[in-house]
């Protein structure tokens, strides 16, 4: 950017927004065409200036993106051992150290916990968690729900199925090897979503979705409303928010911030 141009910006608009961390791309590859819908393939015959001739989805077509991992369309995943060791794409989850535990997104650098399918697992698909929060600081205002102990099928040593007790029972599980998972924010859950996709995720790197249309809670409480936090549907890539009492299924993440 020329000097009098960025200088114009900052007194006219305020310092410029710097990104702070490496974005996935929207998964997008297909176009919109007048005649051929909405998932018209994405050539030069269709109109310019489309999602799909942007970005690390456009480069994965066009074969010039490199990955370390593997992934649909822009995203590259990695899978993560219970040991922390990276696995082969092919690897099958499993409990033991070599077993498949957790997906590292090798464009943002967060590292993601994988469900299971199991209700007497801890980190079982269909288990349900109340919005509770009791730091002050960071929950806007409102603790938010203790909840029950029935709705994770008493996975958590007979504490109450809520956001707290969960991101406390898998730290003390030490996942992947590490004892720092926390609630992942509302931009950092859409950073998965693959509007490419459905459902709107990667099915081989984040498996074991819910039998049934289900949102998962982000850590990120609504600014207005006490008693609402954020949530990311995964059925359709959508955001929203809604009561903290809502039983909402939980992915937790480590690293970033």
């Amino acid at each position: 950017m020329h000097k009098f141009s960025l200088l114009y910006a900052v007194l006219c608009l305020g310092p410029l927004a710097v990104q702070a961390a490496p974005l996935n791309d929207t998964g997008i590859t297909s176009s919109g065409h007048a005649t051929d819908g909405n998932a018209a393939t994405c050539d030069d015959s269709h109109p310019a200036g489309q999602d799909c001739h942007y970005g690390r989805d456009a480069a994965a077509a066009a074969g010039t993106l490199h990955k370390t991992g593997d992934g649909a369309a822009g995203f590259d995943f990695s899978k993560i051992s219970n040991s922390g060791d990276v696995l082969s794409k092919a690897a099958d989850l499993g409990d033991g150290p070599d077993g498949w535990a957790c997906t590292r997104d090798n464009v943002t650098g967060l590292f993601w916990e994988v469900k299971v399918d199991d209700a007497s697992h801890l980190r079982h698909k269909e288990h349900g968690y109340t919005w509770y929060n009791t730091d002050s600081a960071t929950n806007g205002g409102a603790a938010g729900v203790d909840g029950t102990t029935t709705s994770c099928s008493g996975t958590l040593a007979g504490e109450n199925c809520n956001t707290q007790n969960y991101v406390t029972a898998v730290n003390a599980a030490r996942l992947c090897g590490f004892a720092d998972w926390r609630m992942p924010t509302r931009k950092e859950l859409e950073s998965i979503v693959d509007f490419g996709s459905n459902p709107a995720i990667d099915s081989h790197y984040f498996p074991n979705r819910p039998d049934y249309a289900s949102y998962d809670w982000s850590g990120s409480p609504h600014a207005e409303i006490m008693g609402d936090a954020w949530y990311v549907n995964f059925s359709n890539g959508n955001s929203n928010y809604g009561s903290r009492s809502y039983g909402g299924r939980v992915r937790l993440v480590r690293g970033g911030q």
